[in-house]
């Protein structure tokens, strides 16, 4: 049977992770930037799936909208495709749910099966900046990120970020912060080898698939932003006097994040947030573990308000 896997982010690693060994896929597809090959095996164009035996396409992405519709003009029928990030819209696009348990298991497919979600728009959207097919992929996140911004007011500082992989929240934070300097925290090519042991190949694979110009590509203000390359904390060597009115902290693993709790906190302006990503994410319990060892080191509980998203972010307010 021959299996191709579109896409070499989170959601392809994620899935290798879980049901599908890396050996079985025939070759992965993604747009360009693309890696010539992702977990050993090799990755190709869109275009070069015409012709080929293809039994089952997994989309792995959450541009769900405009790759079905790619797939449609290069021929795929969709009986061939079977969409992961099936909760973004009302719609299912799925056909062919028994061949889907066949390959990847039946309590895998059935998880995705149960997760469309619909979500109302809020009311104060008549003005709103975060909108479109990409808002889609973690409406509530965002749609928090947007009003947190809107709130923002006066309240002195830069925004950063630790963990900014392809720089997707990041796009978002220059875009609605865009008179603010944006300081980004990530080593651009995956985590440190040392405190990654343990976690899967298809989550670290996934996480060395970016790099510092595809993240200055992504955001629409790049010239406020400052890219701060190599490991947290010493990537932060002579910014000791920077304060900060918004933070987003997603560094995924425990130490990091304590790391990022330990630096960032006391230089967070008073009225300024930090969204703790992943806090209440099962499959990163080490977030969630840095945040109890950082409070006790303070002697107190942080004030915080858990969010409704799909990583279980948690904001944290000074």
């Amino acid at each position: 049977m021959e299996i191709y896997v579109y896409g070499t982010g989170c959601g392809a690693g994620e899935l290798i992770d879980a049901a599908l060994p890396a050996e079985r896929v025939t070759a992965f597809v993604d747009r360009e930037p693309r890696p010539a090959r992702f977990l050993g095996r090799p990755v190709i164009a869109p275009e070069e799936l015409p012709g080929r035996q293809l039994d089952l396409l997994i989309v792995a992405s959450r541009d769900a909208a405009r790759i079905a519709e790619e797939l449609d003009g290069l021929g795929i029928p969709p009986e061939k495709r079977f969409f992961l990030k099936n909760h973004l819209e009302p719609r299912d696009r799925n056909c062919r749910w028994e061949l889907a348990a066949e390959v990847l298991g039946e309590d895998y497919v059935n998880r995705i099966r149960g997760s469309e979600r619909l979500i109302r728009v809020p009311l104060w959207t008549e003005r709103e900046r975060v909108a479109g097919p990409e808002s889609d992929n973690d409406y509530v996140r965002l749609k928090t990120l947007e009003a947190v911004c809107r709130r923002l007011g006066e309240i002195p500082g830069a925004a950063a970020e630790l963990g900014v992989y392809r720089g997707a929240f990041a796009r978002w934070i220059n875009l609605l912060l865009p008179e603010r300097k944006l300081i980004l925290f990530d080593t651009f090519a995956g985590f440190d080898p040392a405190e990654s042991a343990g976690e899967g190949p298809g989550f670290l694979a996934a996480h060395r698939n970016t790099g510092a110009e595809r993240v200055l590509a992504a955001l629409p203000h790049p010239e406020r932003a400052l890219l701060r390359p190599g490991l947290f904390p010493e990537s932060a060597r002579g910014l000791e006097g920077e304060r900060f009115c918004l933070v987003s902290l997603d560094a995924d693993l425990e130490e990091s994040t304590l790391q990022g709790l330990r630096w960032f906190w006391p230089r967070l302006q008073p009225g300024g947030v930090l969204l703790l990503h992943d806090w209440d994410n099962p499959g990163l319990p080490g977030v969630k573990r840095a945040l109890a060892r950082f409070e006790k080191e303070l002697g107190r509980r942080l004030p915080a308000v858990p969010l409704c998203d799909v990583c279980g972010t948690l904001a944290l307010a000074k």
